[in-house]
């Protein structure tokens, strides 16, 4: 594993990121940072020559139903279970206190 990222920059990424860590944490962080990149660097040394980029697995189609225009409830239909309404609006409790 060669070591990409020092301890000092793993400081400055906890100082960015508003992170206080202790010695033993900066080294293993710094270890564990390096190992990702040592994966990545090895990713890099794949052929990927005619592979297309994608952004899912599979293909994947929208599922969703056509945006049909139909008509609504009414105003009454929506309010004819309401425990409590007011000029044709559901009336509910005050929440904020003024």
């Amino acid at each position: 594993m060669s070591q990409i990222i020092s301890t000092k920059d793993v400081k400055h990424i906890a100082k960015l990121a508003r992170l206080k860590f202790e010695e033993n944490e900066l080294e293993r962080f710094t270890t564990e940072l390096n190992k990702i990149l040592d994966y990545i660097h090895k990713l890099n040394e794949l052929n990927t020559e005619g592979v297309e980029p994608t952004s899912h697995v599979l293909d994947i189609i929208n599922v969703f139903r056509e945006d049909d225009v139909r008509d609504s409830l009414s105003n009454e239909e929506a309010l004819q279970n309401a425990p409590d309404k007011d000029y044709g609006h559901f009336k509910v409790p005050r929440v904020i206190e003024g």
